[in-house]
């Protein structure tokens, strides 16, 4: 019987691994969400590789410096342990490109960073963006709502878990849609 674990998780940086600071620039201001540190060390310890996925549109908006973004996820990356793979997408909303949430392309990306099916690969997220890229990319996903999370992306998301912890839980079940 083939194993129920994912060949990756990918993670949504703000308002899933990290409190949602907008257009932060700051690694001082980076709190991880609660859970969050236990949630993918559970990942790990499961020997699934991890990974984040995030739009960084303070980039185009000339808010922040890609090297301000790249400080910050830095500091994640500490206070976490490492991921296997960042894919930022740096772009405006209009500006068309393949790799803003909801367009599959930072999700392929990761996966073929990490040598992986998108197929394979479930990301974990709080916005029906988040879904919308890992159901664009052949992959699955699991929302974790917080309070931006609109009501129609919760009824629109196949999965749907209370915490992060619950999400990691569900994505190493299988029970990822």
């Amino acid at each position: 019987m083939p194993s129920p674990l994912p060949a990756a998780v990918l993670f949504d940086r703000d308002g899933t691994l990290v409190v949602d600071v907008p257009y932060n620039g700051d690694p001082d201001r980076v709190r991880p969400m609660p859970g969050a540190v236990e949630a993918v060390a559970a990942v790990r310890a499961a020997g699934v590789p991890v990974g984040v996925v995030s739009n960084q549109s303070g980039i185009a908006r000339g808010i922040v410096t890609r090297a301000q973004v790249d400080a910050v996820n830095a500091r994640v990356d500490a206070l976490f342990g490492g991921f296997a793979t960042w894919q930022i997408c740096p772009h405006g909303p209009a500006d068309g490109c393949a790799c803003r949430k909801p367009a599959p392309g930072m999700v392929r990306w990761a996966a073929e960073a990490l040598g992986v099916a998108p197929e394979a690969v479930v990301v974990i997220g709080d916005i029906g963006a988040d879904v919308g890229a890992a159901h664009a990319a052949g992959a699955t996903a699991v929302l974790v709502p917080t309070p931006v999370t609109r009501q129609e992306e919760v009824w629109a998301a196949q999965a749907v878990a209370p915490d992060l912890q619950a999400a990691v839980r569900m994505a190493l079940a299988g029970e990822a849609a």
